[in-house]
């Protein structure tokens, strides 16, 4: 049932009243507190979140594209509580969406990272959105990355710097040299925790498939590396 707003009301309301009966309110407190979060928790482990919304979405699956992403976009925007927003990742990266993950859903991508603005948020969407359709649409999505690694927001930076995670053999390492030399020390975020760990991360990714041209990378650029970079850069290297 698609209501007024373009939603899906049905799935938004079934999503909703099922992570709020999954809770766990000992759970919920903990959860608050390590994830320093504004928005309350339910108490609803990741995994719990993701089979809550496939049971959902065989119920209640988006007619079209519109109707899918305006549902993402409300489970996101009207979230009273932060599984919402993981629920929000859920609906996106399932499989009755696969026909829409293409350059289009970079809009979307967009704003969840810009208003997400921290780790959980941000590394779902780079590593189950953004990642699968860069890979999918590189000649058209390469360039958004591109912009995103050099542009004034930090999380965007940290998005396009992880979007190659999952790429393995398939990974464009010049565009990955790309966004790690645009955010190394002395850029404007190089020395933000989030982009120096950021960067480790997808070099040390990088190195179980190359770990000659991770090792040159850190030898070439490793003066503008923080010692945080290197150590996770090389952490299996040694």
């Amino acid at each position: 049932m698609t209501g007024s707003p373009g939603y899906d009301v049905a799935l938004v309301a079934g999503v909703r009243a099922a992570l709020a009966s999954a809770g766990d309110p000992v759970r919920a407190a903990g959860q608050q507190r390590y994830m320093r979060s504004t928005l309350p928790f339910h108490g609803v482990t990741l995994p719990e979140v993701r089979r809550l919304v496939a049971h959902q979405l065989r119920h209640h699956p988006p007619g079209d594209r519109a109707t899918w992403e305006a549902t993402v976009r409300e489970l996101w925007d009207g979230a009273t509580h932060r599984e919402e927003r993981y629920a929000a990742v859920a609906v996106a990266r399932d499989r009755v969406a696969a026909g829409w993950r293409d350059a289009e859903l970079l809009g979307l991508c967009h704003h969840l990272v810009v208003t997400g603005a921290w780790w959980d948020l941000v590394d779902e969407t780079a590593g189950h959105l953004v990642g699968p359709v860069l890979l999918a649409h590189r000649a058209e999505v390469t360039p958004v990355v591109d912009a995103w690694a050099t542009g004034e927001d930090l999380w965007l930076r940290r998005t396009a710097i992880l979007s190659q995670l999952g790429h393995g053999a398939a990974t464009d390492t010049a565009l990955l040299e790309r966004c790690v030399v645009a955010n190394l020390e002395g850029s404007p975020f190089g020395g933000e925790f989030f982009v120096r760990k950021a960067i480790g991360w997808a070099l040390r990714q990088h190195a179980r498939t190359d770990p000659i041209w991770v090792l040159d990378l850190v030898r070439r650029h490793g003066a503008r590396m923080s010692g945080l970079t290197v150590r996770e850069a090389t952490k299996h290297l040694r």
